[in-house]
């Protein structure tokens, strides 16, 4: 860097990996070296704060204002061709615990500078990749900043040597041959010259609104900011980032995101198989939803094993379907079997206050260091769970479920069967969907006790969609990655003999060139019944669809009918674990089988309804049951309140829907009415989730009275 006066570098250790930081100091060390003047220099490793760390929360970070909006993202990134009309630029969005450990830790270095002796310091994440021309890019970019000032201690505020220009460019004006001032537009505050007086600035300027890299464009009309003419630091990609970006919804929303790749879970166990036991209300339902977290396919909360699953675990046969149980009852007695069978398994023991678990698990505490044990009067958290399966914490809040307790397996198969054969097509791979296997069917449980959920927590309604009611429905304006059209209010058209209709069209809207159609429920549903009595397009690439559907984590249960196959209902099941707020969204295809009709759905109305229960799903057609799907058949049961959905709309995938027919749109699915008769997802009941029966139109009736 020869004459460049950068006395500090400090390297900011966002995901506390030691190789990386050492990458990093030698890296910097050769650098300094070649400068010759290695001695003016200091080379200092700042803790960054841990998102992951225990009793981390984000509202106890004073500097920070946790929210933002989509208006705040597009002031950095305009998106000229995107921005649907009427889309809610105010809507709030969270940032994501990363993001604010992230900013955390810029504002306690900035503090550092602040109050430094130092004129100027070179921030660095520790995942930077230098430029091989690095030191003389700068060294020249640093005299010519001199040369333009005579106040040699504050000859900028903040210099950005790392930074990824915003898609259509940065507003920016030349100010010298190989530096310039950027308007706004620039990403990734992972390197930076700082001066102290410009950190003392930015300290003024606080709090920060929303991730800090976006945050600072906002300020760069309050400060001197400079950039050299490219970035001559980038991010390693050879790194697994844990950052996770909130603005990622809003943007897929809008249009702006089009990738239809599937999501894919980076992290799988490398020790299993696992075992859980522990007493009663200990937490077990919380720990096996907190291992499916960190991958494991967990199965949990029975009596027994289906028949064939206990024979391959007892035999260590490869067809076994999971690598973690969690509370099974009939494998307490065999625990010192188990430990034969698999020396190299992990068991997790969680006791009670005053809980005697008796002999078997005085078994497991003569194991050592392949037992954890964990009391009930711990505060639930991942370490000491991720210390003992070597694995890192996911970027989310240990899960709190109520206890499901001992569910009992059927014997004798289900009580119904459905009237049709379901043809399973591509599913994802996730750790949360069971491969097929043969004679496979899932597990079967028997219902649950139900005691009486209250008047208040049932939704009961009968819509027949003559007036769409914007305090029952809203109607869409927004758009998804595998969409070829932008939702618009405008197609959602009331029907002449009554109903609904929903069209797609060709229509040049920037960021789509068609528009399609979708009415979503304003209130949300934690189990119940859903039907809808609807005529479905046959146009080609089109998909007519009837599902209940959450983000954070992802669940959907669909009814779908494509336009190049009227005569056959998919239906379909996503599942990412987690309680509210988890941000798991992995998979595009979900679990799909097709069913065939008997009919052509788009030549008249038929009745189409989802019945979701804790521990099954039946889909009927004309009332008669069509489909059903217990536990792990092949997912889990989505757990989670979810708003219902209506729509049509173009679909990027053939694989879906067929080679879109664009001479044959307009396109229209004609919906003529919705009944509802579920739990009211958005009021707060102590209740176990488990709890849940449809209940008689008697029993509805006495509500209302």
């Amino acid at each position: 860097m020869g004459s460049s006066q950068i006395n500090d570098i400090y390297v900011i250790n966002l995901d506390r990996q030691p190789d990386r930081l050492a990458a990093v100091h030698c890296e910097l060390a050769r650098i300094i070296d070649a400068a010759g003047d290695p001695l003016t220099r200091r080379l200092i490793r700042h803790p960054a704060c841990d998102a992951q760390a225990d009793g981390f929360v984000v509202s106890d970070i004073p500097e920070l204002v946790s929210c933002y909006t989509l208006s705040d993202q597009l002031f950095v990134e305009p998106q000229p061709q995107t921005l649907p009309a009427g889309f809610d630029l105010n809507r709030p969005i969270d940032i994501s615990d990363a993001e604010a450990a992230v900013a955390r830790s810029h504002v306690d270095v900035w503090k550092k500078i602040a109050t430094s002796n130092s004129s100027y310091a070179l921030v660095l994440e520790d995942d930077v990749l230098f430029d091989h021309r690095f030191g003389s890019l700068v060294d020249k970019a640093w005299g010519e900043l001199l040369e333009a000032t005579d106040d040699t201690e504050a000859a900028f505020d903040v210099l950005y040597v790392s930074y990824k220009e915003v898609r259509y460019g940065a507003p920016k004006v030349l100010v010298s041959p190989s530096v310039y001032r950027p308007e706004r537009g620039l990403w990734y505050l992972s390197g930076y010259v700082l001066s102290r007086r410009g950190a003392q600035r930015l300290l003024k300027l606080l709090p920060c609104r929303g991730p800090v890299d976006l945050w600072i464009n906002h300020k760069f009309r309050d400060l001197e900011v400079r950039a050299v003419r490219r970035s001559v630091i980038s991010q390693r990609v050879d790194y697994q980032s844990t950052n996770l970006y909130s603005i990622l919804p809003a943007l897929s929303q809008i249009g702006v995101l089009n990738d239809e790749t599937p999501g894919t879970f980076n992290q799988r166990p490398s020790v299993f198989p696992l075992f859980a036991f522990g007493a009663t209300d200990s937490g077990l339902s919380s720990l096996a939803m907190a291992l499916s977290m960190l991958g494991y396919r967990c199965c949990s909360d029975l009596d027994d094993l289906p028949e064939s699953e206990l024979s391959a675990l007892f035999h260590g046969k490869a067809s076994r379907r999971f690598d973690a149980y969690v509370n099974i009852a009939s494998l307490t007695s065999h625990i010192p079997r188990l430990r034969q069978k698999y020396p190299s398994a992990k068991f997790i023991v969680l006791v009670g206050a005053l809980d005697d678990l008796g002999s078997a698990f005085d078994f497991l505490h003569t194991l050592g260091d392949e037992v954890l044990s964990l009391s009930g009067d711990d505060s639930p958290s991942w370490r000491l769970l991720c210390e003992h399966l070597h694995l890192a914490p996911p970027n989310a809040s240990y899960p709190i479920v109520p206890d499901i307790g001992l569910r009992k397996i059927r014997r004798h198969g289900a009580d119904r069967s459905t009237s049709r054969t379901a043809r399973q097509l591509r599913h994802d791979g996730s750790p949360w969907i069971v491969p097929p296997r043969y004679k496979w069917t899932g597990i079967d449980v028997n219902p649950s006790n139900v005691p009486a959920i209250g008047k208040g927590l049932w939704v009961r309604f009968h819509d027949d969609l003559n007036v769409v009611s914007p305090s029952r429905w809203m109607l869409r304006d927004d758009t998804f990655p595998g969409n070829l059209g932008l939702f618009r209010p405008g197609n959602v058209t009331m029907a002449q003999e009554g109903g609904t209709n929903l069209s797609v069209r060709e229509e040049s809207l920037g960021v789509r060139d068609m528009s399609a159609a979708a009415i979503s429920s304003r209130g949300r549903f934690h189990f119940g019944r859903f039907e809808a009595t609807f005529q479905a397009t046959n146009v080609p690439g089109l998909v007519t669809g009837f599902f209940l559907h959450r983000d954070s984590p992802r669940q959907e249960i669909d009814i779908e009918i494509t336009g190049d196959r009227p005569d056959r209902l998919l239906v379909n099941v996503f599942y990412n674990p987690g309680s509210e707020g988890a941000k798991y969204d992995y998979g595009y295809r979900g679990s799909p089988v097709g069913i065939a009709l008997g009919f052509d759905a788009s030549k008249g109305l038929h009745t189409f309804a989802i019945e979701w229960g804790a521990d099954e799903i039946c889909w009927f057609v004309d009332g008669v049951l069509v489909h059903r799907r217990v536990l792990w058949d092949p997912t889990p049961i989505p757990h989670l309140p979810m708003t219902l959905h209506v729509n049509t709309w173009p679909t990027r995938s053939r694989e879906l829907a067929g080679r879109l027919a664009i001479n044959a749109l307009p396109g229209t699915a004609y919906i003529r009415q919705i009944t509802v008769n579920a739990i009211n997802g958005d009021v707060e009941y102590q209740q176990s989730p488990t709890v849940f029966a449809l209940r008689s139109e008697q029993e509805l009736a006495s509500d209302s009275l």
